[in-house]
């Protein structure tokens, strides 16, 4: 009888146990729950399971890969030129899309070469790898900015050289 007795008791505390154990690791302790979601990726990106987010591939951004990169350069730009072999200048130019996804062309180049100067994007910056045009060699790198004035993506600083 002693047995059953304790056998009772013993069985009672372990539910008693369990509940107690049940309510606290249920009981909502100002706490909200989060549910993190996968993002969808397009154009061939990858999701980072680790920061959920997306890894775009070469020539697309953004939080899902949906933005070509070298969108923001295409347009027509007014070029302020303080060079420092030349006098200070203005005049236009046009990038344009090139042939792969981040390659531009850049019409009017340095208000001189009547042939397109090539380029490619890498997120924010224009790169313009050394080639030769008209019996000159050119290169740079340009970094695509914001300004008072004119907005996101409103302004390029560009530093290239031309030589004979």
């Amino acid at each position: 009888m002693k047995r059953s007795i304790l056998s009772i008791q013993v069985s009672l505390i372990i539910v008693l146990l369990f509940a107690v154990v049940t309510y606290i690791s249920c009981k909502k302790i100002g706490s909200t729950t989060v549910i993190k979601r996968y993002p969808v990726c397009v154009n061939g990106g990858l999701v980072d399971s680790i920061h959920y987010t997306c890894i775009c591939p070469t020539g697309y951004e953004d939080s899902s890969c949906e933005t070509i990169s070298r969108t923001k350069f295409i347009g027509n730009w007014t070029v302020l030129e303080k060079g420092s072999a030349t006098t200070q200048a203005q005049y236009p130019i046009s990038i344009l899309p090139g042939t792969s996804i981040t390659d531009v062309v850049i019409a009017n180049f340095y208000n001189y070469f009547r042939t397109y100067v090539k380029g490619y994007v890498d997120n924010d910056t224009l790169y313009i790898p050394t080639q030769q045009y008209e019996g000159k060699t050119v290169f740079g790198t340009g970094y695509i900015g914001s300004s008072n004035v004119y907005a996101q993506f409103g302004t390029i600083s560009m530093k290239y050289e031309v030589t004979d």
